[in-house]
């Protein structure tokens, strides 16, 4: 796999992608030829940074196909564990990453790549860690389970220079809440990309739902 060529040159940055849309999709592909549709569907609702999780085989030809194929979108890769995930990521393509927790070695290796990331934080300690790296926008996982708004308000006080994106229970019933938040810059969830709709190959369906995140106060 190759860095898509065409892909825009300005630099990325983690605030970048957590202000570009109220909502960053979670995404999760079993069928590469769901991921350019898919892409397209999200990009005309109005959503660009695009999270393609890398819990299955076939994930990292999926950031490929978009970067290659749909310029507008920005793929980002998901479920980066370890400094080989995000090397891949790279190479297939990705723009950012996002991490469900944070190593300092997914913190070198992304920053030596030049891949914004968004760790994955839960506790004090870890805003700590990450902040001690130089990360800034974190990502709060997962939101709900582990305090969910209660928690992120506690948070102001002693991290109030960090920016968050909640993801994990976060829905179209209750992400108004967490948007509505000071420190929480986007949030991130699968409602707008849910599976029976990607197994029907509804691209209109998510179209719509893209565009009623995107329209979502913060």
């Amino acid at each position: 796999m190759a860095v898509n060529p065409d892909a825009p040159s300005t630099e990325l940055t983690a605030l970048d992608v957590m202000r570009d849309a109220p909502v960053v999709p979670v995404i999760v592909l079993h069928d590469v030829g769901d991921a350019v549709p898919l892409a397209r569907a999200l990009v005309a609702g109005g959503i660009r940074m695009l999270e393609v999780t890398l819990r299955t085989r076939e994930a990292l030809e999926c950031i490929e196909a978009i970067a290659k194929e749909v310029p507008e979108a920005v793929p980002g890769a998901g479920t980066i564990r370890s400094a080989a995930d995000a090397q891949a990521s790279a190479l297939a393509g990705a723009r950012f990453g996002v991490s469900p927790g944070y190593t300092r070695a997914v913190g070198k290796a992304c920053h030596d790549l030049g891949l914004p990331l968004l760790p994955g934080v839960a506790t004090g300690s870890e805003i700590m860690l990450a902040q001690e790296d130089g990360y800034t926008e974190l990502k709060f996982f997962p939101a709900v389970q582990a305090g969910g708004v209660a928690m992120l308000k506690a948070w102001q006080g002693p991290f109030g220079d960090v920016k968050f994106c909640p993801t994990g229970g976060v829905h179209a019933g209750n992400a108004h809440e967490f948007l509505a938040l000071p420190n929480v810059a986007c949030v991130g969830g699968s409602w707008i990309v849910p599976t029976d709709a990607i197994a029907a190959k509804d691209w209109g369906r998510i179209e719509a739902l893209a565009r009623e995140a995107s329209a979502l106060a913060r």
